[in-house]
Formats: structure tokens, C-alpha cells, sequence
């Protein structure tokens, strides 16, 4: 048996009964699941399919990566949030965000 790779104490057993929730969208798959702390580990196999399956119900979207001019306003920059993403991600004027810098990059998500 194998040792789990989070706890390092429990041993992996299979199981057919992980549950993966995709925007409302519910799958049951095989995998491992730890005996001590529980963790689980899906099958690649298993995962791939229900990445298929996510896709083909258009709730598993490719990668977005969208380009925009900045403007000024006042002393700083702004950029406008495309009318998908805003439904997509349900925000308004009262959303509050976290802006993030991650290396060379801006990460800016809505505050939970």
C-alpha cells in the first residue's frame, strides 16, 4: 500500500466514490482516499473525463486572456471590466476586488 503524499501517515485504498462538484454540474469518480486524513486523489483517467464532460456542458471554459488599453483618470490608471466577465462573475459597482501583484503580473479577483 501507498502512503499518503499530504499526511504521510494514513495509506491510500481505493475507492469509487469521490465527488467532484463543477459549477452546480455533480461527478462521481474512482480514485485513492487517504485512511487517516481523508484526502482524496482522483484518477487522471478519471479526471480527464470529467473535464470532457465539463466541457461539452460549457461550464469547464478554455484559459481567457483578453487585452486592453489602460486609461488615466485622475492620478492613476483604469482599465473597464468586459460585460461577460461581469455577468459571468455576477459583479457591480459595489463588488469589492483584491488586487494582487504576482511577479511581473496583476492579479485582481473579487473579494469572498
Amino acid at each position: 500500500m501507498r502512503k499518503c503524499l499530504v499526511c504521510e501517515k494514513g495509506n491510500l485504498v481505493k475507492v469509487e466514490d469521490i465527488i467532484l462538484e463543477i459549477e452546480g454540474y455533480i461527478f462521481v469518480v474512482d480514485g485513492l482516499r487517504c485512511t487517516h486524513c481523508k484526502e482524496e486523489f482522483p484518477y487522471p483517467s478519471e479526471t480527464d473525463k470529467v473535464i470532457d464532460a465539463a466541457r461539452k456542458l460549457g461550464v469547464w471554459p478554455e484559459p481567457l486572456k483578453l487585452y486592453r488599453h489602460l486609461s488615466r483618470s485622475g492620478g492613476g490608471l483604469m482599465f473597464r471590466v468586459p460585460v461577460d466577465l461581469e455577468k459571468q462573475l455576477k459583479l457591480d459597482e459595489k463588488t469589492e476586488i483584491a488586487i494582487t501583484k504576482v511577479g511581473n503580473k496583476i492579479v485582481i479577483e473579487p473579494k469572498e
